[in-house]
């Protein structure tokens, strides 16, 4: 397509072509995308050749017949700008929805096992009674980029996370550090010395979580010590991890935090020399609007989260 395209003809963009755009990628066929908008299929053929003239490019693939339409390279990179839209165009209705509600709305809180299990129950009591009108919702996504779509989406005020951040509208504030310690069963005898060496990771059968942002963190670290590490397993449940310990299927690298305390099946080990530690911290949206009642949640996780590091005791 060769059109020339006057700046000011963008100002003719609209929302529902942008939503075509993405259900035609996603469905890879006109009929499909017009079943899944609620649209005729001439409706949605009209959106993408009213988006391709305003933009001036060729935006999808249509071999005709049976087979899928798919986009162009420029149908790609417009799609990656319209999905940061529509993110935001979400987010500024969950900001508007919250300025409505004033002190009496919600707030959705994004965590992840260890914390859950550790410093929300903590920063839960503290939070509920002093803020009897706000209605507290959990969640737990399965994968950091669901936790950060979430949270640019307007789902999630609030989240945990361990940075590394993203590249995206994001902003944190760093709660505390978490060391990695290396779990054995009881009867390892490494279990005797309290300590393994960076060595002694490479003679065992490590398992441990899939892979998150600092946990890719330590991974990179280790490699660059010399030391890549191989995994037997993984997995994002921590019983799992340490109930496969102490059954003697491996040894386990991850952060004290995970690790439920009062096991005797198992021993804790620290790692020397020492990796660098995993931080724990609590994100949200740089451009939203952040409700009293969320900056409140975020003081008190900050005082809960300083109290739970000093109580981590070190092997």
């Amino acid at each position: 397509m060769t059109t020339i395209t006057e700046p000011d003809s963008w100002l003719g963009v609209e929302l529902r072509h942008f939503a075509a755009l993405d259900a035609v990628a996603q469905e890879a066929s006109f009929g499909r995308a017009a079943e899944r908008l609620g649209y005729t299929q001439s409706a949605v053929s009209q959106q993408i050749a009213a988006l391709e003239r305003i933009v001036g490019e060729k935006l999808v693939q249509r071999p005709g017949g049976p087979r899928a339409v798919s986009l162009t390279e420029a149908g790609t990179l417009l799609l990656r700008h319209a999905e940061a839209i529509v993110h935001r165009i979400e987010a500024a209705r969950a900001d508007m929805a919250a300025l409505r509600a004033g002190e009496s709305g919600s707030l959705r809180v994004g965590t992840y096992q260890s914390v859950g299990a550790r410093v929300v129950p903590e920063v839960m009591r503290r939070f509920l009674p002093a803020w009897q009108g706000i209605e507290l919702g959990l969640s737990e996504p399965t994968t950091d980029p669901e936790l950060y779509g979430a949270v640019e989406s307007g789902d999630l005020d609030l989240a945990f996370c361990s940075p590394p951040l993203p590249d995206g509208p994001f902003e944190a504030l760093e709660l505390m550090s978490d060391p990695y310690v290396l779990l054995v069963p009881a009867g390892h005898p490494a279990a005797a010395r309290g300590a393994a060496s960076l060595a002694d990771l490479g003679s065992l059968s490590l398992i441990g979580s899939n892979t998150c942002s600092s946990g890719t963190v330590v991974e990179t670290a280790l490699r660059g010590l010399g030391f890549p590490v191989e995994y037997a397993f993984r997995s994002d449940d921590n019983g799992t991890l340490q109930g496969l310990v102490a059954a003697g299927f491996g040894a386990a690298l991850m952060p004290l935090l995970a690790v439920t305390p009062g096991d005797e099946r198992v021993r804790v080990l620290r790692i020397e020399p020492a990796l660098p530690r995993r931080v724990i911290a609590v994100m949200w949206h740089r451009d939203r609007h952040r409700s009293p009642a969320a900056r409140a949640f975020v003081e008190i996780a900050q005082a809960v989260s300083a109290e739970v590091e000093r109580d981590l005791v070190e092997p």
